[in-house]
């Protein structure tokens, strides 16, 4: 159970590090709307969103990395039902010793709802900000 907005925010940590997909799942409604920059444009509910989930953890896996995550530039508003976060998020992939190979930033909002007495996603949307001159993403 999730009491505070804060709690949602480390199991994400937590979760991605340890490449735990149910435990990474627990921050999330059942009817989450997910905006991702990664192949697909969008995602609804838990069981498209898992497979996501389950598929970058899969590759992580293989490459025999971890993923450190950093949020950086924080905000949010929350009162008895609904909260919002927002900033940027930093990935960084480590190797078996600890040593960052890569690192990368996205912008991100996640939109919560205590559902149960716990705070889930209900809505996340991470972006990035687009060249305009090659079209491509710029990774902070």
């Amino acid at each position: 159970m999730f009491t505070d907005v804060q709690d949602v925010l480390q199991n994400y940590r937590d979760a991605v590090y340890e490449q735990d997909v149910e435990k990474f799942l627990l921050s999330y409604a059942p009817n989450v709307h997910v905006f991702d920059c990664w192949e697909e444009w969008e995602y609804h509910g838990i069981e498209q969103w898992s497979t996501m989930v389950i598929e970058w953890f899969r590759r992580l896996a293989e490459e025999e990395m971890k993923l450190g995550v950093e949020i950086h530039k924080e905000a949010g508003k929350e009162n008895a039902e609904m909260a919002y976060v927002h900033g940027s998020v930093s990935f960084a992939a480590l190797d078996q010793t600890g040593k960052e190979l890569r690192k990368m930033s996205n912008r991100f909002t996640f939109v919560m709802e205590k559902i149960d007495d716990s705070w889930r996603i209900v809505h996340e949307h991470s972006s990035l900000p687009i060249d305009m001159e090659s079209g491509k993403a710029i990774f902070g």
